[in-house]
């Protein structure tokens, strides 16, 4: 494809995203009218709708109620054992697609149908045209982005289950993808393709290492990955260098495709005089990696990967190992149910992200929950949620925030996706919105409740006491403690040596580690603060100090349950999974609680 028409695909996806924008609200309504021609007759909308006019977009704002998971399992692994594809769409249910299983819960089947998979590819086509216009030159070199799939599995009656991304991967949507300088990655299709998590991430870093003049963007789908591959280096660079070195790949790489690809790969090197394996060698051999991106990877212009919500806590590690020097970039907003929507202004600190919801990718409505930081309505995932109070992607209010309801062609109606968002201003009629939390993932021993955000909060405040002591947070989780009164929160808490970051323990005096204690709690909430301090319905926070690599053990155990290495992220509460939670046990070094009372006023 030659330059000049890239340039005009590029300037014909801008302006669709205007044309989208300006008339969202007519995009809107003749989503949820097709949506409903197509699957009025579904068995799901007949149940509330009847038999005569189920196809009235008043009808369904009037009679359909909100949803969660639980209430449309049924229809869902009814499909999954066998069951037509109608009872909640009239397409074909190709596909199930599993939720990382990470996030609050445990894994959920999400119904596809193959259309989604356009509608997936149009928002991906999206990306290139937006960062362009912001970072030139893009199509002079090479993009390395560490992608991985699961192995997938199969329901009762044969239908693919398998992670959104490992269905994208696999689709012709990617495999079959036209040639694109914008979108030329280091990593050959086979290594992203292989099962074999280590083997996969050995053949991308390799391949990188060996593009490294020619790369000029780094990422992975969340930060957490991209940091796991940085741990993996280290433990690996040396045998890839003399992978490189020789020509011959590792004995370690059994996978017949891998080996094939990476060995063509390797078997070029005589005629790339740009390969000079004693630089990586002296780079990687430094006694600090500070900085070691932007070394092994010189022309890198900048980190792409999610680093909003709980990933933020990656992005001190992240600056360490580019010292700062590349902005951290996230494009897009997406979850196995849909994709949303992009991020039109993708150099704006980590902190101002905000996303434009695209209006053609799913109706999109909102629960109201409050405004300035002072939530109007307290609901829980199982409460009802009275039809009139959902806001239209239109209607919603600058400063405000709300829960994503989403209905589907794929047979969502009115599905809680449970993420909280903020409106944080328009680009044209469509809102754009910083994402805060997943409302269900929740601390509550007695009438406390805290949420990820909170949480999130309270620990980045504490975790500058460990400053002065040379000493980096780099990954906790959490659970409420109920097998003594009063229950009380438990920490787990990873902490290493800040000036070199991987597994290298670092000792910390109790009492740092119990202000730490202290400062969390004085930072939760008001209810949480009364109960402590006042019902006395609460004990002291506790902190479990872990040993260095605990959660990366952790990830390997969540995976091998069933979890993806692209989609995995630290679950924030680990209460409702024994393994994990044997696991933690297993490496705390030691236990530190809150030497007082954190401040209460009536």
């Amino acid at each position: 494809m030659n330059g000049k028409k890239l340039e005009y695909k590029g300037k014909e996806a801008m302006k669709e995203i205007e044309s989208l924008t300006k008339s969202a609200d007519e995009v809107q309504e003749g989503i949820l009218r097709e949506i409903l021609f197509q699957n009025g007759e579904t068995e799901y909308l007949k149940k509330f709708m009847g038999s005569k006019d189920n196809k009235q977009v008043s009808k369904f704002k009037s009679l359909i109620p909100t949803v969660t998971y639980e209430e449309i399992q049924p229809y869902i692994l009814r499909i999954a054992n066998g069951e037509d594809s109608n009872l909640i769409s009239a397409h074909p249910i190709t596909e199930m697609l599993c939720s990382s299983g990470t996030s609050g819960g445990e894994p959920k089947l999400m119904p596809s149908i193959a259309e989604d998979l356009d509608r997936r590819t149009f928002l991906y086509n999206l990306i290139m045209p937006i960062m362009n216009q912001y970072i030139p030159g893009l199509d002079e070199g090479k993009a390395m982005f560490l992608y991985f799939v699961k192995a997938e599995m199969s329901t009762p009656c044969g239908i693919p289950a398998r992670t959104v991304l490992t269905s994208y991967y696999k689709s012709k949507h990617f495999k079959c993808r036209s040639k694109d300088p914008y979108n030329d990655f280091t990593s050959p299709d086979q290594a992203i393709l292989c099962y074999d998590s280590n083997q996969s991430m050995y053949c991308q870093l390799l391949a990188g290492l060996v593009y490294r003049h020619q790369v000029l963007r780094i990422g992975a789908v969340f930060a957490s990955a991209l940091l796991r591959a940085i741990s993996f280096l280290q433990r690996n660079w040396q045998n890839m260098c003399h992978d490189i070195r020789t020509g011959q790949l590792n004995a370690m790489i059994t996978d017949v495709s891998c080996r094939s690809s990476l060995s063509n790969i390797l078997s070029t090197l005589n005629l790339d005089s740009d390969i000079d394996t004693d630089e990586i060698e002296e780079i990687c051999g430094r006694s600090s990696w500070k900085g070691i991106i932007c070394q092994l990877w010189p022309k890198a212009k900048y980190i792409e990967a999610v680093v909003t919500g709980s990933m933020s806590q990656y992005i001190p590690a992240l600056e360490y190992y580019s010292e700062g020097k590349l902005p951290l970039i996230c494009t897009m907003y997406a979850s196995s149910e849909c994709y949303f929507g992009v991020n039109l202004k993708p150099l704006n600190p980590p902190d101002e992200v905000s996303f434009t919801l695209l209006p053609n990718m799913a109706y999109f409505e909102f629960i109201p929950l409050g405004a300035n930081g002072t939530f109007l309505i307290d609901l829980d995932e199982e409460e009802f949620v009275p039809q009139s109070k959902l806001v239209d992607l239109v209607h919603v209010r600058l400063g405000y925030y709300y829960e994503l309801v989403i209905t589907t062609f794929s047979g969502l109606y009115r599905y809680r996706i449970g993420d909280v968002l903020q409106v944080t201003g328009f680009h044209n009629k469509a809102p754009q919105f910083r994402f805060i939390c997943r409302r269900n993932v929740v601390l509550s021993i007695d009438n406390d409740k805290t949420n990820e955000q909170d949480l999130h909060r309270s620990i980045t405040l504490a975790k500058k006491l460990l400053e002065p002591h040379q000493a980096l947070l780099v990954e906790y989780t959490s659970y409420a403690d109920a097998s003594s009164l009063p229950g009380h929160y438990v920490l787990y808490w990873e902490i290493v040596h800040s000036h070199s970051i991987i597994d290298k323990d670092v000792n910390v005096e109790a009492q740092v580690l119990e202000e730490c204690c202290i400062a969390i709690e004085e930072q939760l909430d008001y209810i949480y603060r009364r109960c402590r301090t006042n019902d006395k319905s609460v004990g002291p926070l506790e902190i479990r100090l872990v040993k260095p690599g605990t959660f990366e053990a952790l990830m390997d155990l969540l995976i091998s349950q069933g979890g993806s290495i692209n989609q995995y992220k630290t679950p924030r509460c680990i209460m409702s999974n024994e393994s994990a939670f044997e696991l933690l046990n297993s490496t705390v070094k030691a236990s530190y609680f809150s030497p007082r009372e954190p401040s209460w006023s009536a």
